[in-house]
């Protein structure tokens, strides 16, 4: 039972939830609105006019980000903030990304209800191409706002599509003028503190019967591009070892993978997440082939071993001849070569340790709210990641279904939804003041 003297109001969270659902709704109850296509267009316009009935003044930064600003009475305290995401995957759920911006509308709401004037300013932001579905790497807009990439780089990052970033931005009307950012911080819009409450997107919360999840850190991650050069042939007339195989070689590589995290199960994650071949015939050896690696772990040393395992095996002049762990069964057939696998790395995110005033906010938040949090470190990436270098940043969690996300599918139980809302309203109240 909530003790907080201002309570949200889930039924409206609820609703405002399913209304931005509508936004890119797809046929089997997910949401396709992928960043910067028109969907998304759609989505920032009913954010802005929902925050704009409040009163709230709206600014738009160089990378689209979006903050919703809600004055405090200390002209000089930097604003607490609240946020997440509103593109999604391109099969994407209802809830990851867009419950932590409704979550932050809900506050904003429940402060203007009352009429609660804080200390500090209240602001909600969206943060731009956090899915990196479209625009990789993900989390570009934060990471502009946080230095980790240059304003430049943001704006050319090359769309799957062949488009780019800044000038999708511009076909949409969300290039702002505010500055995002730089190394020296030069223009960034001040945080005092940051609060990004979220779906676990995972399985341990519900596991446990826990309601809310108090993030004490977000587990490191690489990404990967890997392209396979062979040779296509004749599937009836090319003997086994006259055969330069991509499609083989891939095998090899994406087992590999897995045995480097299953080395470190339960914390190491391997995941071959996409693989597509040149020139696809079901009677033709496989000339190229290209896929993707995403490692991750939540100790630092851990991930870079991981790193070096992949590269190490990918770059042995045995690559060709030794069939790996998850392989050993299979004898190469005498002579036989297969061609080596060339790894780009193109992002690495090191594992994050949240700020212990915030997370402490999101703790103390949750039992104001009647519930027992549990700490736990996020196993996805997050825009937290990137605030979390310029600013004092926590996360809050709550279950999802079977820990499913990035999937249609995507479900969370609306108490579950109120009980974030409230935890989060709650421990902004204790950092604005």
């Amino acid at each position: 039972m909530s003790t907080s003297q201002y309570p949200v109001n889930g039924e409206r969270l609820w609703e405002t939830l399913h209304s931005l659902a509508e936004i890119g709704a797809t046929a089997a109850g997910g949401v396709a609105r992928v960043a910067l296509t028109d969907e998304d267009r759609v989505g920032r316009d009913q954010f802005v006019a929902w925050v704009q009935e409040l009163g709230c003044a709206v600014h738009v930064d160089q990378m689209g980000n979006l903050f919703a600003r809600r004055e405090g009475t200390d002209s000089q305290r930097a604003p607490v903030v609240v946020g997440s995401h509103l593109d999604s995957q391109p099969t994407g759920g209802k809830y990851d990304g867009a419950y932590g911006v409704m979550v932050g509308l809900e506050v904003l709401r429940v402060l203007h209800d009352h009429g609660i004037s804080t200390a500090a300013p209240v602001e909600v932001v969206s943060w731009t191409n956090e899915e990196g579905a479209r625009f990789p790497p993900a989390m570009i807009g934060s990471g502009v706002y946080a230095g980790a990439f240059s304003l430049d780089e943001g704006l050319a990052a090359p769309g799957v599509d062949g488009t780019t970033l800044g000038s999708e931005l511009a076909r949409i009307g969300y290039a702002g003028d505010d500055p995002c950012g730089a190394p020296d911080g030069a223009g960034r819009r001040p945080i005092g503190h940051y609060i990004e409450p979220h779906i676990e997107q995972g399985p341990i919360l519900e596991a446990a019967e826990v309601t809310l999840g108090a993030v004490t850190g977000v587990q490191g991650i690489r990404w990967y591009d890997v392209s396979i050069e062979g040779q296509s042939a004749h599937a009836g007339s090319t003997p086994m070892e006259h055969r330069a195989d991509a499609m083989v070689a891939a095998a090899r590589l994406v087992c590999e993978a897995d045995e480097i995290a299953a080395r470190r199960a339960p914390e190491g994650r391997a995941t071959v997440g996409t693989l597509s071949v040149g020139t696809g015939s079901r009677n033709t050896v496989a000339g190229s082939v290209s896929l993707t690696v995403d490692l991750r772990h939540p100790d630092a040393a851990e991930l870079e071993a991981m790193h070096n395992e992949l590269l190490a095996f990918a770059e042995s002049p045995a690559f060709g001849r030794q069939p790996s762990a998850a392989l050993s069964g299979v004898s190469q057939p005498s002579g036989r070569s297969l061609p080596q696998p060339q790894i780009t790395p193109i992002w690495y995110s090191p594992p994050i340790v949240f700020d212990p005033t915030v997370v402490d906010a999101v703790r103390e938040g949750a039992l104001a709210a009647g519930f027992e949090p549990v700490d736990i470190t996020s196993g996805a990436g997050h825009d937290a990641c990137y605030v979390s270098r310029v600013a004092p940043t926590g996360m809050l969690f709550i279950p999802c279904a079977d820990g499913l996300s990035h999937n249609e599918a995507e479900s969370i139980l609306p108490e579950h939804a109120t009980a974030g809302a409230q935890a989060t309203l709650n421990a902004v109240l204790l950092l604005a003041g």
